[in-house]
């Protein structure tokens, strides 16, 4: 059964920044490239994630994009701290716009909540944070 993540982009201001980062932070995992994040603990149901899920990104205020889950590996910092590095293909598939309030870490996010895919879910001629704002009101 897939589960997907939520999680903030920390330090992104659009998806255009997002691309740029990622295009310049990819590494060689297991004979492809991938996009790392990290966090301290790592998901318990990673297995799930490993079965088609995504992280979902939040870049100020709004779920904007997502990008599928490759792998998981722990490695042990120079603290001597483990951390989990979340490997991610470099693909960002942008997603309908949805609003999403602060949270710190990351969530589970389950299928059925999850935003659909931008392209041909409607609406593209709107900007997203308009098209996000008619969606909030119940509107589009």
């Amino acid at each position: 059964m897939t589960i997907h993540l939520l999680r903030l982009a920390v330090g992104a201001d659009s998806l255009d920044s997002m691309r740029a980062w990622r295009a310049g932070n990819q590494i060689d995992w297991q004979g492809r490239r991938v996009v790392p994040t990290w966090t301290r603990r790592p998901p318990s149901r990673q297995t799930e994630l490993l079965d088609g899920g995504c992280i979902y990104w939040v870049v100020k205020g709004f779920i904007r994009c997502r990008q599928r889950f490759v792998g998981f590996d722990l490695v042990t910092a120079p603290d001597g701290e483990t951390h989990c590095t979340m490997l991610m293909d470099p693909e960002l598939v942008e997603t309908v716009a949805v609003p999403k309030r602060p949270f710190q870490g990351w969530r589970y996010l389950k299928p059925e909540d999850a935003p659909a895919d931008l392209q041909g879910a409607g609406g593209d001629e709107l900007p997203p944070h308009l098209l996000a704002e008619l969606r909030a009101l119940g509107l589009a």
